[in-house]
């Protein structure tokens, strides 16, 4: 079958909702996902490549500015919002990606109604705010081994720690 939906780009909400209702005519499961991806590292790509393989394609729905300094705290995020999602997009698992407003993706999930709604496991000891939004309408969450010392905060972290003389 030839899948007319666009790949490896930054959708809008509607265009969002349009590839949805195209993969459900298909028949393909959606794996959904949401998060800052602010320097984007080998540890998003690990996540976001075992999040792919759940299912038949992939949206990526990213932190705007607002949401992450407010989660994330002051100088973040360090990369603009809509260029972490065309830096997400461009991911070969990656079947599109879109900036979303809000502290939790709820009012995404509740209108896209994925399949399968993927975080890492660092939530199996906390609170999953999109847990009750899944289940609402019989959705699966999924949470994914996260590889060790690969975060944004370490990279950063990593990055103050460099010398500066040079």
């Amino acid at each position: 079958m030839v899948h007319t939906f666009p790949h490896h780009c930054v959708l809008s909400l509607p265009e969002a909702l349009a590839l949805r209702a195209q993969l459900r005519t298909e028949n393909i499961p959606l794996v959904f996902t949401n998060g800052h991806f602010d320097l984007l590292h080998v540890g998003h790509l690990d996540y976001l490549e075992k999040a792919r393989a759940l299912g038949g394609a992939l949206l990526v729905a990213v932190n705007d500015d607002a949401s992450t300094r407010a989660l994330k705290g002051r100088g973040r995020p360090i990369v603009p919002a809509a260029e972490r999602a065309r830096l997400v997009a461009a991911l070969h698992c990656v079947t599109a990606a879109l900036v979303f407003q809000g502290e939790t993706a709820n009012a995404l999930i509740s209108v896209l109604q994925p399949e399968i709604y993927v975080k890492g496991s660092d939530y199996r000891h906390k609170p999953l705010p999109e847990r009750d939004a899944v289940a609402a309408y019989g959705g699966k969450v999924v949470l994914i081994d996260l590889l060790p010392d690969h975060s944004t905060s370490a990279l950063i972290a990593r990055i103050r720690a460099l010398p500066t003389d040079s």
